[in-house]
């Protein structure tokens, strides 16, 4: 699926692409808001193409009410953001994981 596929439907298949059988029951994607106001985003990448790599930490501080931050750490990507900024941090988390199965040369963890 390319870039102009709409996000939820990327992110849809991409979650579809990794059940089979067993993931679904121990892993998955959660998404819940934040007090501040916001969102937070964790994609497990455990036992997926992704769980190699890394997405060093990002900050993207524009206001109180427009930021984005996303990192990965043990196996899983995590986004925080604004309440305007969901679809931004779901759209890095695409970018990045089209980028890696595209075959480019991400950072991989050391070891």
């Amino acid at each position: 699926m390319s870039d102009s596929t709409p996000l939820l439907d990327w992110l849809q298949n991409w979650y579809a692409q990794q059940c089979d059988g067993d993931w679904e029951h121990e892993w998955g994607v959660r998404i819940a808001t934040l007090d501040n106001p916001g969102w937070t985003v964790k994609i497990d990448l455990e036992e997926t193409d992704l769980e190699e790599h890394v997405h060093p930490r990002q900050d993207i501080n524009r206001s109180t009410q427009d930021w984005v931050w996303t990192w990965t750490a043990e196996k899983t990507f995590h986004a925080a953001c604004g309440p305007g900024n969901l679809a931004e941090a779901l759209t890095v988390f695409r970018t990045w994981a089209t980028t890696i199965a595209a075959g480019a040369e991400p950072e991989t963890r050391a070891g």
